[in-house]
């Protein structure tokens, strides 16, 4: 087998390669000697076609049959000979087929860049350091009795916190617009749901009365016709209602699973779970600066197959959203333009990391995917049973695996990098990420 190599532009590389006609010639009489003692026509006993008729009923098309083998086996040894490492699949073009002559065919693929990452002594991370304090317990208590709270209709001027059910009729330069307006809204005053200054107006109205708010509509709204233009809206109150909090009691308690313990031991499965989303916050976040990193000191060329194999990911990834959240199936194919940036920015992700694995031998620490797999089972009633789960099933567990070596890579990227504290309460935090 004769080959040669000639480097393209970037990343790709057309291989020329040569097989001689007697290889081909052998394999396909192979083939037809098998058909004579498999096949049966006829008029002729079992295992005993003569073989030129098994040639002349077959001949072409295991001839075809052989050239397509052997360009792709042949592409194949070709690239482990010359050390290529093919990204995507090749385009493989016949340059001379004919009978009992050699083969010759040029394969045209892209290869994975080599290169060696670079600048982590360079990557900046500021590291959150925050803990969960009674004040915090007491506060999402607070907002755990919000969520299973009430309404109650009251006879007095609306405040902030109430609810109002409302008619409104909205205009802009004395026209109504669409959307503009409803009947029977119900609006939670400071849940800041409407545009800035229609709930601060509707302060100190009353059942049955009706108010006029001028506003304007932010900058950056939605609607690009009704962006940064001042809105009239006329408003009917139809009813005012203050929230009922539940008690913080047994039975609250009860809500969450708890059969024993009462308040106390609420506030400490509360606590737990707390403590477990902060963990987890703060990792993603130090993650998110080590990958920003990586990405920003090291500037690779990318294969365009990955990237076009990443975009149609993410395009197949959101028409499945978009098809669930609208209810329809048959969805018009969006942009590839869409996806390109953040396909660009995984794709080179995806070689940066590997590449630290690879260079520098990290291998998936068994102790730490056992503790990741258990701290996932903490959240369930019988951690066990999740935990066997895990290791029962393979590819379950080798996607925790592959997040366990991915927090490696983070890890030895930080042992790098320059690293700094910064004390941050658990809500300031958490609202950061909201």
């Amino acid at each position: 087998m004769q080959v040669s190599v000639e480097v393209l532009n970037g990343l790709e590389r057309r291989v020329t390669i040569g097989v001689p006609a007697e290889s081909i010639e052998s394999e396909i009489s192979k083939r037809l000697q098998q058909l004579s003692r498999s096949q049966r026509l006829p008029g002729f006993r079992p295992g005993k076609l003569p073989m030129n008729v098994v040639n002349q009923r077959w001949g072409d098309t295991v001839r075809r049959e052989v050239w397509g083998d052997t360009m792709q086996r042949s592409f194949y040894e070709a690239v482990m000979k010359e050390k290529l490492n093919p990204a995507g699949n090749p385009r493989i073009e016949p340059k001379k087929l004919e009978a009992g002559k050699d083969v010759e065919f040029v394969a045209t693929f892209e290869v994975y860049p080599e290169f060696t990452v670079a600048g982590l002594d360079k990557i900046a991370v500021e590291k959150p350091i925050a803990d969960v304090t009674d004040a915090d317990v007491e506060t999402m208590l607070e907002t755990l009795r919000k969520q299973r709270s009430s309404w109650a209709v009251v006879e007095r001027a609306a405040k902030d916190g109430d609810q109002v059910t409302i008619d409104f009729v909205g205009t802009v330069d004395g026209q109504a617009f669409e959307g503009g307006s409803a009947n029977g809204v119900k609006v939670v005053i400071g849940s800041n749901s409407m545009i800035p200054g229609f709930e601060e107006g509707l302060v100190g109205a009353k059942a049955g009365g009706s108010v006029e708010l001028n506003v304007t509509f932010p900058e950056d709204y939605g609607n690009a016709d009704l962006a940064g233009k001042a809105a009239v809206f006329k408003v009917t109150v139809g009813s005012i209602s203050e929230q009922k909090l539940p008690e913080l009691d047994d039975a609250f308690v009860a809500l969450f699973g708890l059969s024993s313990g009462g308040v106390d031991a609420l506030k400490v499965e509360v606590r737990k779970n707390m403590t477990r989303e902060l963990r987890q916050v703060i990792k993603n976040k130090i993650k998110a600066q080590v990958m920003d990193g990586l990405v920003k000191e090291n500037s690779i060329s990318l294969p365009t197959a990955l990237v076009d194999q990443e975009i149609e990911r993410l395009r197949q990834q959101a028409n499945r959203e978009l098809g669930m959240a609208t209810r329809k199936k048959d969805l018009p194919e969006l942009p590839a333009s869409l996806f390109s940036d953040q396909a660009k920015r995984r794709v080179s992700l995806g070689l940066i990391v590997g590449e630290v694995i690879r260079a520098n031998k990290i291998e998936a620490d068994g102790n730490r995917v056992r503790t990741a797999v258990e701290d996932i089972a903490s959240a369930y009633e019988t951690p066990s049973e999740v935990v066997n789960w895990y290791y029962a099933n393979k590819r379950e567990l080798a996607q925790m695996e592959a997040l366990v070596l991915e927090d490696q890579v983070v890890d030895f990227v930080l042992a790098k990098a320059q690293v700094t504290e910064k004390q941050v309460s658990f809500d300031e935090l958490m609202n950061k990420r909201q």
